[in-house]
């Protein structure tokens, strides 16, 4: 009889301790869900436009497919949406390997756990010049393996999208920067780590080159020409004369760029 009344006690321990085992694993999941939509609902106000100025899109990027991914890489994703994070510049998408990510300042490692990153120096989203963006190969940018030329990006900003078109693709060495100097046309070069499935500190850099689609260039050949029109028209209504057009300040490559 003692035996089964100590045989009883401890199965209703073992019960009450599953049950609460379960009750953590379920909040432990539901606490992450929760901060993962607080984060999402954080870069979604950070990147609104203010009243008055209709956003052409809104800076919201999907759920990364996570399918593709080293696993270390899928937690420090997961443990970057815990810390507060500034505003993404903009939002990359390659309809070809269904990535959608956000944009964001730097290289830094937090900043490429979260989403990809400007390379300093580089052009900024809206500027004529060469974007550079920077990826991690076991994470975001692991699907350019099966991107090829002639395939489309596209980066959304508030101004609105732009389409570029895929021109080149090539494999270099660390220190070779001139990937990231001026091209001919508007461009974005995209960055990482090769080979992709390398163990270790991959020894190259994976290159994808894309230039702005013809239409994009002469959308924004006229947007610049009504903008300077206007500016002109202002300028003869208020002081009679037309003044000589201001030149855009050119933007310095730097000449020691790496990418990590």
């Amino acid at each position: 009889m003692f035996i089964m009344r100590c045989a009883g006690k401890l199965e209703r321990l073992l019960f009450v301790l599953g049950l609460l085992l379960l009750s953590i694993f379920v909040g432990a999941h539901l606490h992450r869900a929760i901060l993962s939509r607080a984060a999402l609902d954080t870069f979604k106000a950070a990147t609104r436009i203010p009243t008055g100025h209709a956003p052409a899109v809104e800076l919201v990027a999907a759920k990364p497919d996570f399918s593709l991914w080293a696993g270390k890489r899928i937690r420090d994703y997961e443990h970057s949406l815990l810390t507060p994070f500034a505003p993404a510049i903009g939002i990359l998408r390659i309809p070809k390997i269904h990535l959608e990510v956000p944009v964001l300042e730097g290289n830094d490692d937090w900043s490429l756990n979260r989403g990809v990153g400007r390379v300093p120096g580089t052009a900024s989203p809206g500027e004529n010049g060469n974007i550079g963006i920077a990826g991690h190969r076991d994470g975001f940018f692991r699907g350019l393996k099966d991107v090829e030329t002639g395939d489309t990006i596209e980066l959304v900003t508030a101004r609105g999208t732009e389409t570029y078109l895929i021109d080149r693709i090539v494999i270099v060495e660390p220190d070779d920067v001139s990937v990231l100097g001026p091209r001919p046309h508007p461009s974005l070069t995209l960055v990482t780590c090769y080979p992709f499935y390398f163990v270790g500190n991959a020894p190259q850099r994976y290159i994808v080159q894309a230039s702005i689609s013809d239409s994009d260039r002469t959308n924004d050949r006229v947007e610049r020409s009504d903008a300077d029109s206007k500016i002109t028209d202002k300028q003869q209504s208020t002081q009679g004369v037309v003044s000589e057009p201001a030149t855009q300040s050119m933007v310095q490559i730097p000449d020691k760029e790496k990418t990590r």
